[in-house]
């Protein structure tokens, strides 16, 4: 018998220009309305979809995966408690937060909070409290992304809320590949709730992707992000019809947008037509 393959489609920049032209047929990539995007099957590292893909931009939030790298790698103590100060509120202009100077928290749920609700306090504090504070950290964050050959991604901040923290699709990929292998990062990325204790009153802080959670969806890492000018962004690994798949969307117009070109990305995907070998 015969065995059946799949044969997914590769666009590189020039595919999806003659896409936009209208040289490939429809169902040579999914309808994605995020400016850019990026989809990488692991298995054998195939680019099965992008666009944009080298462009650096601005990435909002995901800034924090690499953040949490860093944190992670100094292999400072999980349950020593942190402060909160005016410092991490000066660091976070115009964000909310609901950690006030004074709160006190393990680095462990600083670390959930960053990584599950994109807490910006919790992120700055973490990276402050870093071996030989901030600037040390920062430079780890940029380490890290040389080592990783994320050639074209910049870190001046550890939160994402500074539009100068850049990088291309292609770069947030391997950014995304790299978290996949901590366990924490896994664990707190995709965690749909979780609960810290502050002055004795709970304050339930819950996932910013709409996909965690969902039977449906078997994501492993993920993380979204937001400013103005990078527009709502997301990356995920996550099993899908068989495989794992990195996605990265870029540069999102609407609140629900980079959900619903996920979404259409995983039916894309799963509506590829198996062609019998020879």
């Amino acid at each position: 018998m015969a065995m059946a393959v799949f044969l997914p489609v590769v666009l590189g920049s020039a595919a999806v220009r003659a896409a936009t032209q209208g040289s490939l047929p429809p169902q040579a990539q999914p309808d994605v309305r995020s400016h850019a995007f990026y989809v990488l099957d692991e298995s054998d590292s195939t680019v099965l979809a992008a666009r944009h893909e080298h462009v650096p931009v601005p990435i909002a939030s995901i800034t924090k995966l690499m953040t949490a790298l860093a944190v992670l790698e100094a292999g400072q103590p999980m349950d020593e408690l942190l402060a909160i100060t005016a410092d991490d509120v000066r660091g976070t202009p115009g964000s909310h937060s609901r950690l006030a100077p004074g709160v006190r928290l393990s680095r462990e749920d600083l670390l959930r909070l960053a990584l599950m609700s994109s807490e910006n306090r919790a992120t700055h504090a973490l990276c402050r409290r870093y071996p030989d504070g901030l600037p040390a950290c920062i430079r780890a964050m940029n380490d890290k992304a040389a080592a990783l050959g994320m050639s074209s991604a910049r870190f001046v901040e550890p939160t994402g809320l500074s539009s100068r923290n850049v990088a291309s699709p292609e770069d947030l990929a391997k950014l995304v590949l790299a978290a996949s292998g901590n366990p924490l990062v896994r664990d707190y990325s995709t965690a749909a709730s979780h609960t810290v204790f502050v002055n004795r009153q709970p304050l339930i802080y819950r996932n910013t992707n709409l996909l965690v959670g969902n039977p449906s969806w078997q994501v492993s890492v993920q993380k979204t992000g937001y400013i103005s000018e990078a527009g709502r962004c997301l990356v995920m690994q996550a099993a899908i019809d068989g495989r794992q798949v990195v996605i990265v969307l870029l540069n999102s117009y609407g609140k629900l947008t980079r959900i619903a070109d996920a979404k259409r990305i995983r039916t894309w995907l799963e509506s590829m037509q198996p062609v019998e070998a020879i």
